[in-house]
Order: structure tokens, then C-alpha cells, then sequence
């Protein structure tokens, strides 16, 4: 009995999707959900789980094809015998006959490639990113040999295509000069989109203010490794930003609101979304009821968040919606930027890289770690007043954290 593979349904959200690899071939044995393939969107990479175990019978789309929900991808033979190979189809038989028609040489090359096993994420510690798995597994490299630029030695996609190349750009000094032309992905693609149409379409200003971020790092020195050993998870600095937030936009609803045509829409709950940066790009999940959830429960989903993000497992649903979001620059050594917004919404908060500055502090200068934080907002329904407000609402309570207890 065969059994067709289809591509699943897409969110309302995503119109089609591209098929970046298979991670079978055919005559390939295949268990029940073992991943077949791997879907890109513009927002997140989904992978298509096998429906029943069998042999891979047909590929019915190629790499690089763009596809729609209910698209037929593959047929699985359930009752074929996992140890012969399947029927050949005909695009198989065509690639059979060029292939023999190729040049000596080529042949051995690909012979040289067959010789190293595939590459596999778990053999290599985590240090290959998504993208670039698939490209180790695709060309059939092996990991170490090639030469990682991320932190830690992590590859990327680029370092695998320079790889592929011969290894490392020329020297300048041999008299070439060399570019690189890569398509975008699906991904930031997206994300140019969606900038180019915030600032087209918002009337976009931000403002700027300074935390004293003594009192809250103190807190958090003192009470970091009880409240990891009680829930698991460290104890950072996003979750008392985000509560922050929450109680700021509890005083100015408006920054919590988005522009429908002619209309304002007052959000009457707090989902925050978070922005992540990954080898992909910058994504934003978001974090539902925010004033319901405690620190811990913040901590780990922005903890989870941040793994299923760079690891391609996060799912469509937590990158939808948002009233609010958050980034933080600092991480990467940022003092000041002017954050953009993520459209529907109407503001964005940045946080920077604490440093220790000269401060006047009761009218005696003083060495404090202080922050620049950027409000960016949409002026057509939020004024500059409620903007700087909110702002220093921020400021305030984070400079005396037991405000958020309180909620004062």
C-alpha cells in the first residue's frame, strides 16, 4: 500500500512555503514521523514528518520549489521491503542516464563526497546552525573540516559556501577582487519587507533615557542562584523589563494600541514579544499575558524561546500577534540605537549594554552601571509626552525594583 506525503496546512498567515532539502532519497527506508523534509516560510522552518514507515517510492518536488498546503511531495511504500531499493521513477531514470554521461573526473569528485559520511548535528556539538546542516548534509561534508566564524567556532551557511569554493577568499593581494552574490532567504527577505513598510507606513520618532541599573543588579546578585535553584532557570534581566513594561503600559494604554484604518485598538492584555536573533535572522515570539506570568515563568519561556529559535523548532503560532515588543542591543555590545518598530504595533523598547559612567548622585559624582534605553513609537496616536512618560515609568521602576512588587 503506498501513502502519499503532502505538505501540511499552512497558517492563514503563510501562502506557500519553499522546500530547502530532503533528508531522503528514493529507496530510502523511513520510520513513522522521522522528518522527510525540511519546509521554509517566512517566518519559521517546518519539518514534514513521515506518515507511516516504509521506503521512500517517489520525490515528487525538487529542492529549492516553492509549494502550497495540500501539495503532494513524496509516496511512501509501506509494505516494501526496507532493504531493496524502490521502483525508479522516471525523473530517477533520466538523472541515472546524465549521470552517466558526465566527465571521469566529475564522477570522482562526487565519489570523494560519498566517501564522507553525512554530518549530523549531534557529532558536532551544536556548532553547525541550521542552515548550514543542511548544507553539510546536502554536499556530504564533514563538519571538521571546515573552518567555523561564529562564536565558539560555530559554521554558518556562509562558511560551508566558502568551503565549497576551496576554502578562504583569495588574498587581495593576488590581484582579484571577489563578490559574493547569495540570495536572500525567505526569512530576511520577510524582515526587509516588514522594515521597509514600518517606515513607509508609521510616522516613526524615539526618545531616549538612562537607567541606573545599581539597585536592580544588586537584586539580582543576591538572589540569582536561590531562584535558579528553586525554578530551574537563571535569573536575568528581561524578566524585570518586561514587568516594567507591563506596569507602564498599564498608565499609558495607548503605547499597548495599534492603528486598524481610522481606528485605535486598545489592546486590553500585555503580549510581549521578544526579539531573538538567529543565523536566520531576527525573529520575535511573543509572550502571552505577561502581567499574569511570575519571573520564573518569564525566564523560561524566553529561555525556550531563544533555543527552539536558533535550533528551528519554533512554531508560527508563537511568532504571531504581539501589542508590544522588546530587543535588547546590549548583548552584542550596543550603547545607543534607535530600535524600528514591528508593525502592527505601534512601539518598541531597546535596551543597551550596561557600562559603568560617571553620574552626579546627591550632588556628589559617582561611578554607577548605567544603561541607555530607546523608546521607538508610531506618532500618529502616541505623543511625545506620553512617550517620555512612559519612558521614565520604565526607568523608575527598574532604578527601585520593589515598585514592581508593589505595583506603584
Amino acid at each position: 500500500m503506498t501513502v502519499e506525503v503532502r505538505v501540511p496546512q499552512l497558517p492563514e498567515s503563510v501562502a506557500d512555503a519553499t522546500l530547502v532539502t530532503w533528508h531522503k532519497q528514493i529507496g530510502d527506508p523511513v520510520t513513522r514521523d522521522e522528518n522527510l523534509a525540511d519546509l521554509e516560510t517566512d517566518k519559521v522552518v517546518l519539518e514534514v514528518p513521515a506518515p507511516v514507515a516504509g521506503v521512500v517510492k517517489t520525490l515528487d518536488k525538487s529542492a529549492g520549489t516553492t509549494v502550497t498546503s495540500g501539495e503532494l511531495l513524496a509516496v511512501i511504500d509501506e509494505q516494501a521491503d526496507s532493504g531493496k531499493a524502490a521502483k525508479v521513477s522516471p525523473k530517477a531514470e533520466t538523472k541515472k542516464a546524465a549521470d552517466e554521461k558526465k566527465p571521469v573526473e566529475a564522477k570522482r569528485q562526487e565519489s570523494l563526497r560519498a566517501a564522507v559520511p553525512p554530518a549530523r548535528k549531534d557529532e558536532h556539538g551544536g556548532k553547525l546552525s541550521p542552515a548550514a546542516r543542511r548544507m553539510v548534509e546536502e554536499n556530504r561534508l564533514s563538519a571538521d573540516q571546515i573552518a567555523g566564524s561564529g562564536r565558539d567556532g560555530r559554521i554558518s551557511k556562509s562558511d560551508v559556501a566558502h568551503h565549497l569554493e576551496g576554502g578562504e577568499k583569495r588574498l587581495a593581494a593576488a590581484g582579484e577582487r571577489v563578490d559574493q552574490r547569495v540570495p536572500m532567504s525567505r526569512l530576511r527577505a520577510r524582515i526587509a519587507q516588514r522594515l521597509v513598510e514600518a517606515q513607509a507606513t508609521q510616522a516613526l520618532l524615539t526618545t531616549f533615557n538612562e537607567i541606573d541599573m545599581q539597585a536592580l543588579m544588586a537584586l539580582r546578585s543576591r538572589y540569582k542562584e536561590p531562584f535558579e535553584k528553586r525554578h530551574g532557570v537563571r535569573l536575568g534581566f528581561m524578566s524585570f523589563f518586561a514587568k516594567a513594561c507591563v506596569e507602564a503600559l498599564r498608565r499609558f494604554p495607548v503605547v499597548n494600541a495599534s492603528v486598524e484604518g481610522g481606528d485605535i485598538v486598545y489592546h486590553e492584555y500585555y503580549d510581549i514579544g521578544v526579539a531573538v536573533s538567529t543565523d536566520r535572522g531576527l525573529i520575535v515570539p511573543v509572550l502571552r499575558d505577561v502581567d499574569r506570568m511570575d519571573f520564573a515563568a518569564i525566564e523560561k519561556a524566553v529561555t525556550g524561546f531563544a533555543e527552539r529559535a536558533r535550533s528551528g523548532s519554533i512554531t508560527i503560532e508563537e511568532l504571531t500577534g504581539g501589542t508590544f515588543s522588546i530587543t535588547n542591543g546590549g548583548v552584542f555590545g550596543s550603547l545607543m540605537s534607535t530600535p524600528i518598530v514591528n508593525a502592527p504595533q505601534s512601539a518598541i523598547l531597546g535596551m543597551h549594554k550596561i557600562q559603568d559612567r560617571p553620574i552626579a548622585v546627591g550632588g556628589q559624582m559617582a561611578i554607577r552601571p548605567m544603561m541607555y534605553v530607546a523608546l521607538t513609537y508610531d506618532h500618529r496616536i502616541i505623543d511625545g509626552r506620553e512617550a517620555v512618560q512612559f519612558l521614565v515609568a520604565v526607568k523608575e521602576a527598574l532604578e527601585d525594583p520593589a515598585r514592581l512588587l508593589l505595583q506603584i
